[in-house]
Formats: structure tokens, sequence, C-alpha cells
């Protein structure tokens, strides 16, 4: 009886072990908070790219890697991020990946104690999230989606796709992110002989007024920034400008397949795949600080024909040549 009774204890002993065993795996299992804003977290188009990217590495979600997802749907991601970053840090996330890089200022500071990873970056320099490309410096890393020379080649593309155009309105949000871009872009409208009327908006119900004060400013074009916003209501953009008889211009992905005559921007699926390689780095033991941000290598330019015929227009046969996507 007492071999018996001491198998038995030796038996629940070593399941007791195995259960530990096994436990202390699970805790180990790497959780990486994400910070989402615009679509539904399932149907973000870079969510959906990072997970890719992180499955082409060999990881799988679940078992050598979790998401703590906050997403910023329907709120602005400046409000948002710096509750956000501050609670994932609270809950021990080993780093943070932000799938936009509007925020990520706001919530800097709350998140200075982990590694964040920007899946996409706007200006990170010149907003203070890093030193430089080459030596990132702190605790950021990552992709440089867009920067000066982006928004110069989409007003060059402009000018190409509509010769003669000398005014155009652009749609902007509030905040330093835009405050970039619109200086971008004026600097090359500038150099092309075009002059831009700047409209700020601060949500949908604003769209239509926008629409008729370019048109009070004789615009012949429209164009918008960049962020959640303009990719969340590209088809009502491309309605009220195809309504009003404007071309109009996006660097939203999608935005031509939504209607708009024709986007240009960095292809966002691309850098969110990219990313994966910066949260393998650091989880492997790389400081951010160590790894240079990347700048995009890849761009799309899409051009809606159907929208083009509607309003009259005849796209250049070498603009067609180089789209990457002709919707027809």
């Amino acid at each position: 009886m007492r071999r018996v009774g001491l198998a038995v204890v030796l038996a629940l002993s070593l399941i007791l072990a195995a259960l530990a065993v096994e436990a202390q795996q699970a805790a180990k299992i790497p959780r990486i908070g994400l910070l989402v804003s615009g679509p539904p977290p399932d149907d973000h188009i870079c969510v959906l790219a990072l997970r890719r990217g992180l499955a082409d590495l060999g990881y799988v979600e679940g078992q050598t890697y979790v998401f703590e997802i906050r997403s910023a749907q329907g709120v602005r991601a400046e409000e948002a991020f710096p509750h956000f970053g501050a609670e994932l840090v609270k809950r021990g996330v080993d780093m943070i990946v932000s799938v936009t890089g509007i925020g990520l200022v706001e919530a800097k500071r709350a998140m200075a104690t982990v590694p964040v990873v920007m899946a996409v970056g706007e200006h990170p320099v010149e907003r203070g999230l890093i030193a430089s490309l080459a030596r990132p410096g702190g605790n950021i890393t990552g992709l440089a989606t867009f920067t000066d020379e982006i928004f110069s080649k989409r007003v060059q593309i402009l000018a190409e796709a509509l010769p003669g155009v000398s005014r155009v309105a652009v749609l902007r949000l509030p905040g330093t992110v835009n405050d970039l871009i619109v200086r971008d872009l004026e600097t090359a409208a500038r150099r092309l002989g075009m002059k831009l009327q700047i409209i700020e908006v601060q949500g949908a119900e604003d769209l239509p007024a926008a629409f008729l004060r370019a048109l009070r400013g004789r615009a012949q074009a429209i164009m918008t920034t960049q962020g959640p916003f303009f990719f969340q209501y590209r088809r009502e953009i491309a309605d009220l400008a195809l309504k009003h008889k404007l071309p109009s211009f996006s660097g939203e992905p999608a935005a031509a397949g939504g209607g708009m005559l024709m986007t240009h921007g960095p292809s966002i699926p691309a850098s969110c795949h990219r990313a994966a390689y910066f949260v393998d780095r650091i989880l492997k033991g790389a400081k951010a600080a160590d790894l240079p941000v990347e700048q995009s290598t890849k761009f799309d330019l899409e051009i809606n024909l159907k929208t083009a015929k509607a309003l009259g227009l005849t796209i250049p046969p070498s603009l067609l040549a180089r789209a990457d996507q002709v919707v027809e």
C-alpha cells in the first residue's frame, strides 16, 4: 500500500511538474501590442499584411506570439493612443506595433519603456519620433512610409494627368502630420506653377461644404492629405468629386477602386509585411535604437478609367503604362 501511495505521489508530482512547465512556456509566448486606427482590425490591410509577414518568418499566431489589439476605430488616434499605449505597457507586452503613424507622437511617452515598431510612419524625424533614419536612437524603429519626396511625386503625377491644371483644392485634417504634408504639397506645387487651396475638415459631415468651398475657389481638381479618415470616406469623397466634376487624387490604398480618379503612394501592405522583419529582430534580442528605419521601396499607382470617362478626361498613355492597377 505504501508503494502504491508513493507511486501515486510520484505520478502526481510528474503531472504537476509538466503542467508547471507548460504554464511557464505559455507565459513566455511574446505578446505584441497592436495599435490600429481606421478599419476594423480583422479587415485592416496592414494588420493582414503584418500577419502574413510574421507567418512567412515562421511565426504562428497563438503559439509563438499573440496580439493584444487596441483599435481607435471611430476615435481620433491622437486622443486614444496615449491611453492605449499606457495600458499595453502596464499589461507587460514585449513590444508595440503601430499600423498608423498618426497618434505616435502623443503616445510616445506612454510607450517609452518598450520597443515600438512603426509599420507606417509619417515624417518620423521631423516629428521627433526618431533621431535619424540611420540611427533611430530611442525605442522606436520601423518604416518611414511618407516623406516629402512622396508628396512631391504625387503633385508631379497630378500635373502629368491633367496638363494645364493650375488650381487644386486639398482636403486636410488638423494636426502636425497634415501640416507637414501640406508643406510638402505646396513646395511641389510652387515648382510646377500650381496654387493650392487648403480646406480643413473635422469629420465626414464637413465634406459637402468643403467641396462647395473648392468650387468657389475655382479648383480644377481635388486632393486629400493622408490618414485613416480619408481611407474610410474614400467613396463619399469620390462621389462628391464626381458630382461636382472634379478629378480626385488620393494616397490611400484602394481609393481609385472606390471611385476616385487616381491613387498614388507607398504600398501599405508591402510596408506592413516588412514590419514583421523588425518584430522578428527585436524578439530575437535586437534593440530598436540599433535598427535603421527603412523607407518605402514599393509604390502603387492606381487609375480609374471609368471615373476618367465620366469626367471626360483622357489619361496620357505614358501614365497608364506605369499604373500598377487600372480600374475599368
